[in-house]
């Protein structure tokens, strides 16, 4: 076994959820599964109370918690390996800590605060865009979640943004013996759509779109040839990358998106497709981060 697949959960439905699909995940992978919960009660209880007859409330929550999800995994899987920690550190932090010795990040969409019926929880957001492992964000409706769909849904970028992302695609693919959509969006500079005669592609659409398609293969190429069981539709559609994924995604178990990590910068660095495919994909989302 290699690196573990790590999930992070806080006592919420959506995190339980995030927990069955890791389960699955890390079965097909054979990969042990780390359930983590970050609190930070030891650094309000004190030191004196660590020694006190009682458990402080917050350790209680804690415990209770990733014990549930742990007994949750194992009744899944019961020959999966299991391990458990709660660790006093806020929770962006504490999982941003356990991706760098992750095979890969599972949460679920929302949380358990006063804000849990937003589209997306801040600490999902969060982790999506700074994390240094593929973070997987488990959403979506029944079927995707439960893949049901037999098809990865795999959002191409340009090749100079690297290929993390179809490399990944792929070997979920290959693991789970399905088949890949693999999409390039495109779209014409309206400052060359000017003047398209009506019911026909102009030369400038025709254009772009066979760049789109070229790009595509190019971008497939070498992943194709590493995985040649694994069956591969590519589509060159005219439109917001965002837009023409998210549509996608309601026939897929998967989405996968990339995502930059440049050096040295400690904001939030997702882009709009990935961003948008978080809040509105109907079906898990897995943000993968490569080096520009």
């Amino acid at each position: 076994m290699g690196q573990p697949l790590v999930v992070g959960v806080d006592g919420s439905d959506s995190s339980f959820r995030a927990v069955d699909w890791a389960v699955e995940e890390a079965a097909r992978h054979n990969l042990p599964l780390r359930v983590v919960y970050a609190s930070r009660w030891e650094r309000y209880e004190g030191a004196g109370l660590h020694q006190s007859v009682e458990r402080p409330s917050g350790q209680i929550l804690a415990d209770t918690i990733v014990a549930a999800a742990a007994t949750r995994a194992s009744i899944r899987d019961p020959d999966l390996k299991i391990s458990t920690e709660v660790l006093a550190e806020d929770t962006v932090t504490a999982l941003l800590d356990e991706a760098n010795e992750a095979a890969m990040l599972v949460v679920g969409s929302r949380g358990r605060g006063q804000l849990k019926e937003l589209l997306l929880g801040s600490v999902s957001l969060a982790l999506a865009s700074r994390a240094h492992c593929p973070v997987i964000v488990v959403r979506g409706d029944p079927a995707g979640t439960a893949g049901a769909h037999g098809r990865i849904l795999l959002g191409v970028a340009d090749v100079s943004h690297g290929t993390a992302a179809v490399t990944f695609a792929f070997r979920e693919a290959a693991t789970r013996h399905c088949e890949i959509d693999a999409v390039r969006a495109w779209r014409c500079p309206a400052s060359e759509a000017v003047g398209r005669p009506h019911g026909k592609d102009s030369p400038p659409h025709l254009t772009w779109e066979m760049r789109a398609a070229t790009e595509l293969d190019q971008a497939l190429e070498g992943s194709i040839e590493e995985n040649p069981d694994v069956v591969v539709s590519r589509s060159a559609v005219e439109g917001p990358a965002h837009q023409v994924l998210v549509r996608r995604s309601a026939a897929a178990d998967l989405l996968v998106v990339g995502a930059s990590r440049r050096k040295g910068h400690v904001g939030l660095q997702l882009g709009r497709t990935a961003h948008t495919a978080l809040h509105h994909s109907s079906c898990p989302v897995a943000v993968v981060p490569h080096s520009p």
